[in-house]
């Protein structure tokens, strides 16, 4: 399994345009071989920003890379830069390899 997290620091009064931004876009990701899941979380607030994370889950880190290297995540993520305002900086992405998982 590989997870990857993107972590925004949205400016304060802009929170309701990220996720209105991020809820209405579309994804592309659930017909994508490999593809396990999507979240999009928001975290605490502070005096110049809102911590925002979003995190998919994969089979493998092939199949996270084939998507980075694909029309899918080119159309996700066009007109990505048009909203630099909202932010305090570019997102951070973070990548991990599991090395366990446990299930109920």
């Amino acid at each position: 399994m590989y997870l990857t997290i993107n972590r925004f620091r949205v400016k304060p009064g802009c929170e309701a345009q990220f996720e209105a931004i991020w809820t209405g876009r579309d994804t592309h990701l659930p017909q994508l071989d490999g593809f396990k899941a999507f979240n999009l979380f928001r975290g605490p607030s502070h005096d110049d920003h809102t911590v925002y994370l979003s995190h998919t889950i994969w089979e493998s880190r092939a199949a996270f890379e084939a998507w980075t290297r694909s029309e899918a995540f080119r159309a996700a993520h066009k007109g990505a830069g048009s909203h630099k305002d909202i932010y305090l900086g570019p997102p951070e992405l973070e990548l991990f390899e599991s090395v366990q998982h446990i299930t109920k």
